[in-house]
């Protein structure tokens, strides 16, 4: 983790000393009341990036459906569909769960492979992940009220049990499409210094703390940090 990210980090032993305080119920009006306003507007002007999009999965090499969606874990536990520009091949799950040497890599390299070796992702795949113009469709997720614009990221199940004793914590809030974990190295962070880092945020959210993750998303994302 670089230094000038060093006012963002957190360790486990001061997570366990802040308490879990009360959302105010204005902190999540005015929440909500962003990420409304904040998808619609996204969606109207990313809406060329759509069409552009839907065309290559037309014609070009990786045909198939526009849409990946994989069930994820949202507020209280409930599970919900997470929409992606689809980056890999059709039935990708299927095939990495076939090949038990790459699922195993899979998991313990905390749930992701080097684009190098993964042989699901499509060239324009990596492409859109690299530009992190795949998570634009979450932006759907959030119009429906299942994810916020900052939050932890939606886990699958094998992920839930890395938070162990803190699975409640995780899941009394919305996840997001950014939050404290991306803006502090994003793929370059593993379990467990993940679990400290989104607990952090949960434990200490604001519309401050938001506003911060927003603009740094927004540098990271430009300078394509931490996306694979």
């Amino acid at each position: 983790m670089s230094k000038s990210n060093a006012d963002i980090k957190t360790s486990a032993s001061f997570i366990e000393q802040v308490n879990k305080s009360e959302v105010s119920v204005s902190y999540l009006f005015v929440k909500r009341l962003m990420d409304i306003v904040a998808a619609i507007f996204g969606l109207i002007i990313t809406l060329p990036v759509f069409i552009t999009i839907s065309v290559l999965y037309l014609f070009g090499e990786a045909k198939g459906p526009l849409f990946f969606k994989q069930y994820r874990y949202g507020k209280d536990g409930k599970l919900f569909y997470i929409y992606k520009f689809r980056s890999m091949v059709v039935n990708a799950d299927e095939k990495l769960k076939a090949n038990i040497e790459l699922y195993e890599k899979y998991k313990k390299n905390n749930y992701k492979l080097e684009q190098h070796e993964d042989p699901r992702i499509t060239r324009l795949g990596a492409f859109l992940r690299k530009t992190s113009l795949d998570e634009l469709p979450q932006l759907l997720n959030v119009l429906k009220g299942e994810m916020s614009l900052v939050g932890p990221r939606p886990i699958v199940k094998e992920e839930l049990l890395e938070y162990k004793n803190k699975k409640d914590d995780l899941l009394s809030v919305k996840p997001g499409i950014t939050g404290y974990w991306q803006v502090s190295g994003r793929s370059n962070v593993g379990y467990p210094e993940r679990v400290d880092l989104e607990l952090f945020y949960i434990y200490n959210q604001s519309l401050l703390l938001d506003l911060k993750i927003l603009v740094m998303t927004v540098l990271i994302v430009f300078l394509r940090r931490g996306a694979y």
